[in-house]
C-alpha cells in the first residue's frame, strides 16, 4: 500500500516530534509498505523517511520545482516525482496513495490534510485519512472540528471523516483495519 505522510519540513522543532516521524517511518517500511512524502529534506519529512530508509523501504517522493530550486530536494526518496508547483504535487500524491497520514505540520500540512478531507467528502475518494495527534498537537483543531459538527456545519452522519489516532501504534491499528477493510 502506498501511504502519503503529511508533515512539517521545518528544522526548528522539537526532536521528539521528529523521534516520532521516525518511529513511524520504521513501522510503514516494517509493515511492506510504500512512503509517499513531499520529498524535501528538513523536518519530520527527512525524519518519517529516515525511519523508512533505515528498513530498506521504498520511498516515493512527489517534489515540486519550487521545493528543488531552494535547495532542499531529499537524496533518500528510491522513485523521484517532479511536478511543477504545490498543487500539482497535491493532485499527484492523492492519486498514487492509498491512505494518509497527518503528523504535526503547519500551513502546507493543513493545507494538504483539509483537500484530501474536501475531496472525500464531495466523493471524488475513499481514501482514509489518519490525523495523528501526537502529543495533543491537533487538540484544539479537533475541537473545532466538534464545534462546528456540533453547530450543523459538519453534518452528524458523514460520509467521510479522518480517523483520529492519539500514538503511533494506534495510527498502526487503523492503518491495518483500513488495510482489512478496503
Amino acid at each position: 500500500m502506498n501511504i502519503a505522510v503529511f508533515c512539517s519540513s521545518s528544522n526548528n522543532i522539537a526532536s521528539h516530534y521528529k523521534q516520532a516521524a521516525f518511529q513511524l517511518g520504521e513501522l510503514i517500511a516494517g509493515s511492506g509498505n510504500t512512503l509517499v512524502y513531499g520529498g524535501a529534506t528538513g523536518g519530520l519529512m527527512d525524519a518519517v523517511a529516515e525511519g523508512v530508509h533505515s528498513k530498506s523501504g521504498k520511498i516515493i517522493g512527489v517534489i515540486a520545482q519550487s521545493i528543488i530550486k531552494m535547495n532542499r530536494k531529499s537524496t533518500l526518496p528510491t522513485e523521484l516525482i517532479i511536478v511543477e508547483d504545490l498543487s500539482d504535487r497535491k493532485v499527484q500524491m492523492k492519486t498514487i496513495s492509498d491512505l494518509f497520514i497527518v503528523l504535526p505540520g503547519s500551513y502546507g500540512t493543513l493545507d494538504e490534510m483539509f483537500d484530501i478531507i474536501a475531496s472525500g467528502v464531495v466523493g471524488e475518494h475513499k481514501k482514509p485519512l489518519i490525523l495523528l495527534n501526537y502529543n495533543g498537537f491537533y487538540n484544539q483543531l479537533i475541537q473545532q472540528i466538534d464545534y462546528m459538527r456540533s453547530d450543523m456545519f459538519i453534518p452528524i452522519e458523514e460520509k467521510y471523516k479522518p480517523l483520529i489516532a492519539n500514538h503511533i501504534e494506534h495510527c498502526m491499528e487503523l492503518i491495518n483495519l483500513s488495510t482489512k477493510n478496503s
